[in-house]
């Protein structure tokens, strides 16, 4: 299967997945949106969990093979901004940026948020979920907040998005990893 990256109006994403929809055919490929729960600050100085955009302003095609019918109609739909590289260079996904699509796309429509620990010396260990596997791309840790920060690169674009995580307690402080943790 191949992906492909389009650029849409940002906080439009389902809109334009929904308009997209009523013009093509299911045999013409599937459209992919990743989603995540993140904990939010709410007024009151609560939190509440929120499903937000793994790749905001970012849809993914997924087909076998490209038409230039189906570039047609995805171009004319309301908010569409382009394809990347670009309208004239659009190229699947591939490498990296395949596997990175395919990481997020394996935990369903939205992904939960991350168990993790802290190791003796304060460093976040991933135990599942998205983070699982992306832990050297962490930039930052917010322990309030229940997030990390990742820097990653997706069709030669680099950016950062926040993932959520929930610490589950140790049971013991010896070496951490899958069985030191409750569930």
């Amino acid at each position: 299967m191949n992906y492909y990256v389009i650029q849409v109006r940002t906080t439009a994403e389902e809109k334009f997945m929904a308009l997209a929809r009523t013009v093509l055919s299911s045999s013409d490929g599937r459209l992919i949106f990743p989603r995540k729960l993140m904990k939010e600050r709410v007024r009151g100085g609560g939190f509440t969990d929120q499903v937000k955009p793994v790749f905001p302003g970012y849809v993914f095609w997924e087909c076998e093979e490209w038409s230039k019918e189906t570039y047609w109609l995805l171009k004319r739909i309301d908010g569409f901004f382009r394809f990347l590289k670009n309208n004239h260079d659009i190229r699947p996904l591939s490498g990296d940026d395949r596997e990175v699509l395919i990481h997020f796309i394996g935990f369903g429509d939205v992904a939960e948020k991350s168990r993790v620990v802290f190791d003796e010396n304060d460093r976040i260990v991933v135990l599942a979920g998205p983070l699982k596997g992306l832990e050297g791309y962490i930039t930052k840790v917010d322990k309030r907040k229940g997030r990390a920060k990742i820097r990653l690169t997706l069709a030669q674009e680099k950016f950062s998005i926040d993932l959520g995580f929930e610490v589950m307690e140790r049971l013991s402080m010896g070496p951490v990893n899958g069985t030191t943790a409750k569930k």
